[in-house]
């Protein structure tokens, strides 16, 4: 017993009741991790310690969505035990990589100071890098996203916490804690080295496959960097366009001969850095338009051509659904989901147009269950029931479809 709820069941309501990680189930991936930990040393190693605190992450994730907050204290002591074990082994001290999962991990369980100390000692130890530093560039990022996401509005953004933070780091000097107060002369300086340092980067190239996977991760951190910047110092638009600039860069057809015998980056070689930059655009947008008015278009706009590229992106999918909901008319998701099911093979795109419906079919649910009384009998709701049985049917029909155990249990799950 226990084992049948390892993967994706722990997203499904049983009753009332959502199917968490049961008890069995979580001592069998312990014991997976602590024997592989003996085998590996190096970077290896510090990669599974990554993944091992993700786990505990999404386990906090899980309880911070079900609002247990009994379970959140004993999981939050479990995870922060094993985070500061694993940066207790020699290897990992200097992992910033490590130091940056376990930052995270505190802002997770609301200890903003502890949050804010760890992200602090870890830029203070990583040296003067600055933006050349993919892991630097990396822990900023987050540092900076995670301010940002605490302001009511763009209103004294200017001297924040985040702005901080990004302009110490296209500074590449010694990182000096916030003291509360952002100098604008600085402020100058680093736009102008962010703005040099992005130049650079889209003119140079890799050399090997390696180095390619590198530099996609290092151009989406430094772009991120960037435009967050921008957006804090001078608004929006300003933010919107080197997401702009830089799409359109990758995206153009490559790789073309340079003058001098070298190659110039074409979207081929880069389609990881362009989905990367495509994800920060599009969650700056959602951020933006919760803090302040601002037109639903280019979100959708920008969403709809990310998934028509990107169909088996789950973060773009899970966006879009979320705009979705807001409007009365479904027939544009309808005709854009079915529009993506029939130019690719991934299952996402089923799923994300099953759970749509299901949604939907909920929200309505509840408008005919409002104090009133039930009005069943008015309204029959058969539409929406018969669109999701189609809609499993043509999936499970898929090639993918046939072999997916989720598919499978969510159709069932929804017939009973």
């Amino acid at each position: 017993s226990g084992f049948g709820s390892i993967g994706h069941m722990d997203t499904m309501l049983r009753g009332r009741h959502h199917v968490g990680h049961y008890k069995e189930g979580e001592e069998f991936i312990q014991n997976v991790f602590h024997v592989l930990f003996q085998l590996f040393a190096g970077k290896e190693k510090s990669n599974l310690s990554i993944c091992w605190l993700q786990y505990e992450i999404s386990k906090i994730i899980q309880c911070l969505q079900r609002k247990k907050k009994k379970k959140l204290k004993a999981q939050g002591r479990k995870s922060k035990k094993l985070a500061k074990n694993l940066l207790k082994a020699p290897d990992n001290r200097n992992d910033l990589s490590l130091w940056k999962v376990y930052a995270y991990l505190e802002w997770l369980l609301g200890n903003m100071d502890d949050a804010r100390k760890v992200f602090d000692t870890a830029l203070c130890t990583a040296g003067t890098g600055g933006l050349k530093s993919p892991q630097l560039c990396s822990l900023a990022l987050l540092y900076a996203q995670l301010e940002v996401e605490l302001l009511e509005s763009l209103e004294g953004a200017v001297t924040s916490r985040a702005v901080h933070v990004l302009t110490k780091l296209a500074e590449s000097g010694p990182y000096v804690p916030y003291s509360g107060q952002v100098l604008s002369v600085n402020i100058l300086k680093a736009r102008k080295t962010y703005e040099h340092a992005l130049q650079d980067y889209l003119s140079k190239t890799p050399s090997s496959d390696q180095d390619r996977v590198k530099d996609a991760n290092q151009l989406v951190n430094l772009v991120g960097c960037y435009a967050l910047f921008q957006y804090l110092t001078v608004g929006i638009d300003a933010a919107v366009l080197i997401y702009a600039q830089t799409s359109e860069k990758l995206e153009a057809p490559g790789p073309q001969k340079c003058e001098n015998g070298g190659e110039s980056f074409g979207f081929q070689d880069f389609p990881t850095a362009l989905e990367g930059v495509t994800l920060l655009h599009t969650n700056l947008l959602r951020f933006h338009m919760k803090i302040s008015v601002y037109p639903l278009n280019p979100l959708r706009e920008a969403l709809t051509e990310a998934l028509k590229r990107y169909p088996s992106n789950q973060s773009l999918w899970r966006s879009y659904i979320h705009i979705q909901r807001k409007s009365h008319s479904a027939s544009k998701a309808r005709r854009f989901f079915d529009g993506v099911t029939r130019s690719t093979n991934s299952l996402e795109p089923w799923l994300f147009a099953i759970r749509a419906e299901q949604m939907r079919k909920k929200l309505i649910e509840n408008v005919q269950r409002a104090e009133v009384g039930e009005i069943h009998s008015t309204i029959p709701e058969t539409g929406l029931t018969n669109r999701i049985v189609a809609l499993f049917e043509h999936a499970i029909q898929s090639e993918n479809g046939t072999h997916c155990p989720l598919l499978w249990r969510m159709y069932l799950n929804f017939l009973v």
